[in-house]
């Protein structure tokens, strides 16, 4: 039981921290609140995992769970950024729509690897 409430208290954290990066920074041309919290959340995923698989690592099965089950999972979202993608397409924002989908994947990627090489 404990393992959920750390997963629910992380998610949420992560949840709220998402909506207020996305109300100050997405716009009907470019959803650059969701694109900045999918970036930093994989930076953060790959620097979380990194740590906790390190055989001396100060990072313990509970502050994985909270930190990268719960806040980057709660913090992330592809939902958002497939429905951003549609309505990008929907208003006629093409280049957008492909800056946006390629950046992401790319970017996301790389931050992952970027987190898990600074770890090492």
């Amino acid at each position: 039981m404990k393992q959920v409430f750390l997963v629910f208290l992380g998610g949420g954290l992560g949840s709220v921290l998402r909506f207020l990066i996305g109300k100050l920074y997405n716009t009907q041309q470019f959803p650059l609140g969701t694109f900045l919290v999918n970036c930093i959340g994989c930076l953060l995923i790959g620097l979380i995992i990194g740590y906790g698989l390190k055989q001396q690592s100060f990072l313990k099965e509970h502050h994985i769970l909270i930190l990268a089950t719960g806040f980057c999972g709660g913090f992330t979202t592809f939902s958002s950024f497939a429905y951003e993608n549609v309505s990008l397409l929907k208003f006629g924002e093409f280049y957008n729509f492909a800056l946006y989908t390629i950046a992401s994947l790319v970017i996301g990627f790389s931050a992952v690897f970027l987190g898990l090489y600074l770890t090492k």
